[in-house]
């Protein structure tokens, strides 16, 4: 058989999941017990795989999750008021597809970044465009984007990912450039992307973060109207158990 050439073949044309296959097939000795169909099929199949892995790689670089999070590992049983039907339903994506938003509030330490994220990669997955960003570093951000001329870049990624997380929201209160910015960042976002908003202050409260009056309506108006809301509520799950690798366990 013509290994090497057909190797070279195989990788000439970008074809590394079938180059892969091909030399653990041919090197198994299973290749003579397989039709040419069934050999064909498996080096495809392996081929996509091997496409949507290295996608899906770079939409999780891009999105710098802050938790390296799975919908599978949702803990329901926790006493903090999580809907397992509710959140199922949220991680099929369809509210996305809609471009509603989504708000989890609750106390800290109840998974509420963990959430999201899992949401976010599970978005990944179903190759969509995610972006996280932590509020207090984002307007920090985008205050030093103004200066060295990152500035639009980085408003266009905010405004162009089908979803953006914005994790920790109402820490402090906006300045007045921050209240401009997020007002710009979620009329461009309107209608067109998602963005989740996680925050330990329930929504009533938000007008008091935002400050000016109009900004709040305006901005709140974008956000809250069309918005999905996840409602957490108990103790810290920090406090309830011992300390796991952060890659495999919530929170």
């Amino acid at each position: 058989m013509l290994t090497h050439p057909t190797l070279d073949q195989l990788n000439l044309l970008g074809l590394a999941g079938m180059a892969k296959a091909f030399t653990e097939i041919d090197a198994s000795g299973e290749a003579g017990a397989m039709s040419h169909t069934e050999w064909l099929g498996l080096l495809l199949d392996r081929e996509i795989t091997h496409r949507y892995d290295r996608k899906l790689l770079r939409r999780l670089r891009y999105a710098r999750l802050r938790h390296q999070a799975a919908i599978e590992d949702v803990d329901y049983r926790a006493a903090r008021g999580l809907d397992r039907g509710l959140f199922q339903k949220l991680a099929e994506g369809s509210w996305i597809d809609a471009h509603d938003n989504l708000i989890i509030t609750g106390p800290t330490g109840v998974g509420k970044s963990w959430l999201a994220s899992a949401l976010g990669h599970k978005a990944c997955r179903d190759d969509r465009s995610v972006l996280y960003q932590r509020v207090p570093k984002l307007f920090g951000d985008l205050q030093l984007a103004r200066g060295d001329g990152r500035y639009g870049r980085l408003f266009r990624a905010l405004a162009g990912v089908q979803l953006l997380i914005l994790d920790d929201w109402g820490l402090e209160p906006l300045t007045a450039e921050a209240r401009h910015d997020l007002l710009e960042i979620l009329e461009e976002r309107y209608g067109r992307g998602s963005t989740i908003v996680t925050s330990q202050l329930p929504v009533d409260k938000w007008h008091e973060v935002i400050g000016n009056p109009t900004y709040a309506d305006a901005v709140l108006d974008r956000l809250v109207h069309n918005a999905q809301r996840v409602e957490l509520a108990g103790e810290s799950l920090r406090r309830k158990r011992p300390q796991r690798p952060a890659a495999s366990v919530e929170p």
